[in-house]
């Protein structure tokens, strides 16, 4: 269901929901292990989330969104692949120009690559649906990592975004329940400090008020 259709067609940064897809291709490329086996090497340098500075398995990178983790990542598929791929699954803009290892954080107060909440849903779709080149080993791989919680009416999984300087927040993902999967997108850019966090409160007070979650 979409409540605005005019918010819901509106582009913005992907920020770290990109993480998703980021995800899939280093796995499809050999470049990420397996879920719980150590992927990120830290290098010393004591950055502004403490999460960030340890080494860390692909679950543990995935939660705590760390992005040197996936710069790096990013560097290794390098840009023609990364194009390659972003051009198969139809993502958004496309356009990966502001640099291969910060295209999706939104660093220079511009995005190229932008993304809407109703193409967020047509991907994750698409994933789910297996209409990805992405092998279904690597799909579960990355359906682990997304889940978040399960209760006794359903499983949630997803990814969070928050922009620059806490501008926007994204929340994307989908809920197993009853036999039936729904996809969902959230984003907010008003009020007190929008993130992803705030984003993942407001999808989840809607399912569970809907009695799905």
């Amino acid at each position: 269901v979409n409540p605005d259709p005019v918010l819901g067609s509106r582009r913005l940064s992907p920020w770290s929901t990109f993480k998703i897809y980021n995800t899939l291709i280093g796995l499809e490329l050999g470049l990420i292990p397996e879920a719980d086996s150590l992927w990120y090497k830290w290098d010393g340098v004591h950055r502004e989330i403490d999460g960030w500075n340890h080494d860390l398995t692909l679950r543990e990178a995935f939660r705590v969104s760390c992005v040197p983790a996936y710069q790096i990542l990013a560097k290794q598929i390098g840009v023609e692949q990364m194009k390659k791929f972003l051009e198969l699954i139809d993502y958004g803009t496309n356009d990966i120009s502001a640099g291969i290892d910060v295209f999706w954080l939104d660093r220079a107060g511009y995005s190229p690559i932008m993304v809407s909440a109703e193409e967020q849903v047509k991907l994750l779709n698409k994933l789910l649906d297996g209409k990805m080149p992405f092998s279904k080993k690597n799909i579960a791989i990355l359906k682990d990592v997304m889940k978040l919680v399960t209760t006794d009416k359903g499983t949630l999984y997803g990814k969070t975004g928050t922009g620059r300087n806490g501008s926007a927040g994204w929340f994307v993902g989908f809920l197993e329940h009853g036999g039936t999967t729904y996809v969902f997108a959230c984003n907010i850019t008003g009020g007190k400090e929008p993130s992803g966090k705030v984003a993942k409160a407001i999808m989840e007070n809607a399912l569970k008020t809907q009695g799905l979650l």
